[in-house]
């Protein structure tokens, strides 16, 4: 799996470091940080964190 997020569409809204917190995160500037290809085991929680995402920056591959 492998993840990629639109940075043009990412407001920081959060809902993804809420759904997957071993995947997304914030710096100290609120700049998103994530692992782009996560364990198969967090599948669950990246098709979640992608599904609250509210502008839909989260996209999956895999």
């Amino acid at each position: 799996m492998k993840i990629t997020v639109d940075r043009d569409l990412c407001d920081s809204h959060g809902q993804c470091v809420f759904a997957a917190p071993e995947v997304f995160s914030f710096d100290d500037d609120d700049y998103l940080l994530y692992t782009a290809e996560p364990g198969e085991d967090l599948r669950d929680s990246v098709l979640k964190a992608a599904a609250v995402c509210p502008v839909r920056a989260i996209r999956i591959e895999g």
